[in-house]
């Protein structure tokens, strides 16, 4: 359920020969998982930037081999191109997305950046998020002089690389040094304004950038810019922290746009920026009537806009993930341009297996004829699952209700964290569907496994014993996420809208029902442990939450029955 991805945008220093650019996309796509999002050649550059995604393991190998790939087919000693470069791969971040922090990222790329020294020979200097130094956090300071610099920097201790640092040689002669860092989510973001002035987009951009605008004589647009004690230019900061913008004209749309970077997602999320740039906008007479997204984004940047704008509306937010994410299109204007697909801008959905055959993307029909049929999958834990994903459903139902109704006006962030709470929980209940099932067909894969040899009967039995724990496992948890959905039912059958406190009723048989169910496939199942121990601890724990929610089941119903 905690997927866990990372974004990596290596920039090699090849592009204009396709083939020795193909050989180094192939080398990462052969790590599996990883998911190939864009390759972007630049012969003026002679420079390619690669953007992919995966789990954190997938990603560092993969990047580890691109790498050593680019070291393989890009001579350095020949290179020639318009952009800054130091080494074959010049520069190669590790991007949180999903369930990955920075400080992750940045730990990933140092043990990167020494692998790519042990290993391939490559100097490397860490920067942003993983530099040692505070001034190596900036690129420019790693990369100072270049690669024709390298001769001077290398063996240097304090010009040189933090990783592989000698004295020059044929080999970082042929590579080049690599720079590895790590750095959060740059959102590119354009805003749409109801002017055709590129002076009126610039002063917007001035008044919200990190970087403000300078300081002038009484001032005065036209003043003359402040100096300091250096020669320095004052500058009056913005209002944006990690923001990069600046105002310009767009002839195909025919209107005038603040075009954004936010470097900084964590301290300027995209839906602040955007009520920020209206704000800004509006004091000079001049209106925001959409935004453009650059690219892609992950789905926290939409999910997080979506609840600002709900809580704006004192809504709830313990609404389905699609609607959280329309509300974050319509207020933001992400389709006035044109249409925004949710589906080839979210980089959560570009790398789903669309292939993939889940049970609980079926219809309601096809989920109920699906068990019908002949198939031991889905059996009795994939529906012990599904049950408890409609009581929790249930009570997030009444809990909207309520948060939407006028006379409850003063309390609807209470039954929002409600919703919320059932939200989450019917979520990983519907996960637990498939992963049911997934249990059943491990145990199934491990009856073709061959077992005429003594070492493949052992390896056979080990299989069996793991797949078993795991089968046992998995209704467990099913188990353990329905008890939870307790304690939302309960909270709407006590404090929800009184028309819906049979909804709450119900969701609590389901919930039980759910509870009762997923323990017969545990004990049946812990039955073909050969862990005796382990199998009795599970057992134990089952029986507990069985007979606890037994409890609930009856307090909710008395609840329920006394307001009926």
């Amino acid at each position: 359920m905690n997927t866990r991805i990372i974004e990596c945008v290596p920039n090699f220093s090849e592009g204009r020969y396709r083939e020795k650019i193909k050989a180094i996309t192939d080398a990462i796509c052969s790590v599996k998982g990883i998911s190939l999002l864009d390759v972007d050649p630049g012969e003026a550059t002679n420079r390619t930037v690669v953007t992919f995604v995966g789990a954190p393991e997938a990603v560092v190998e993969a990047a580890f081999l691109g790498i050593k790939k680019a070291a393989e087919v890009i001579d350095m000693r020949g290179h020639h191109g318009a952009h800054p470069r130091m080494g074959a791969t010049d520069v190669c971040p590790l991007i949180p997305v999903a369930g990955v922090t920075l400080e992750e990222c940045a730990e990933l790329a140092r043990q990167l950046a020494k692998r790519v020294a042990d290993e391939l020979g490559i100097p490397t200097y860490c920067y942003e998020a993983a530099a040692f130094t505070p001034e190596r956090k900036n690129l420019a300071v790693c990369r100072a002089g270049e690669y024709e610099a390298l001769p001077e920097k290398m063996g240097d201790e304090q010009k040189g690389p933090d990783f592989g640092n000698r004295p020059f040689d044929e080999n970082v002669a042929r590579t080049g040094a690599t720079t590895i860092g790590a750095r959060d989510f740059l959102i590119a973001v354009n805003y749409n304004l109801n002017t055709t002035s590129t002076r009126r987009a610039n002063a917007i951009a001035f008044d919200v950038r990190e970087k403000g605008r300078p300081m002038r004589e009484g001032g005065k647009v036209t003043g003359k810019p402040i100096k300091d004690a250096d020669g320095n230019t004052i500058m009056i900061p913005g209002t944006l922290k990690g923001t990069k913008a600046i105002g310009w004209y767009i002839d195909e749309y025919g209107i005038a746009q603040v075009s954004m970077n936010i470097t900084d997602i964590a301290a300027t999320p995209l839906h602040l920026a955007f009520d920020e740039v209206c704000r800004a906008a509006d004091a000079r007479g001049v209106r925001v009537t959409g935004t453009e997204i650059v690219g892609l984004v992950p789905k926290r940047t939409l999910i997080d806009a979506g609840k600002y704008f709900l809580r704006k509306q004192q809504r709830s937010t313990g609404i389905p993930e699609r609607e959280i994410i329309r509300i974050a299109i319509k207020s933001m204007g992400l389709d006035q341009l044109g249409e925004f697909d949710p589906q080839q801008k979210v980089i959560e959905y570009l790398i789903e297996d669309k292939n993939a055959k889940r049970l609980v993307d079926l219809t309601a029909r096809g989920f109920a004829e699906e068990t019908a049929s002949e198939s031991p999958a889905p059996g009795g834990g994939s529906i012990s699952a599904y049950m408890g994903a409609l009581g929790a459903a249930l009570a997030t139902m009444v809990a909207n209700l309520s948060a939407h109704k006028a006379a409850y006006d003063d309390c609807w962030e209470e039954f929002s964290a409600a919703a919320e709470r059932g939200q989450e929980l019917m979520e990983r209940l519907l996960h637990l569907v498939d992963e049911d099932t997934e249990a059943f067909n491990r145990i199934m894969a491990v009856f073709a496994m061959p077992k005429k040899s003594e070492a493949e009967k052992a390896a056979r039995a080990q299989a069996m014993e793991e797949a078993t724990l795991y089968a046992t496992e998995v209704p467990l948890h099913t188990m353990e996420t329905a008890a939870e959905a307790f304690g939302v039912i309960r909270e709407m059958a006590e404090r929800g809208n009184p028309n819906s406190v049979t909804d709450a009723g119900v969701g609590a048989l389901a919930a039980r029902a759910a509870v009762r169910g997923a323990f017969l496939n545990v004990r049946i199942n812990a039955a073909g442990l050969k862990d005796r121990t382990r199998a009795e601890a599970l057992i134990e724990r089952g029986a507990a939450i069985e007979a606890d929610a037994a409890i609930q089941e009856g307090e909710i119903l008395a609840i329920v029955n006394a307001k009926i």
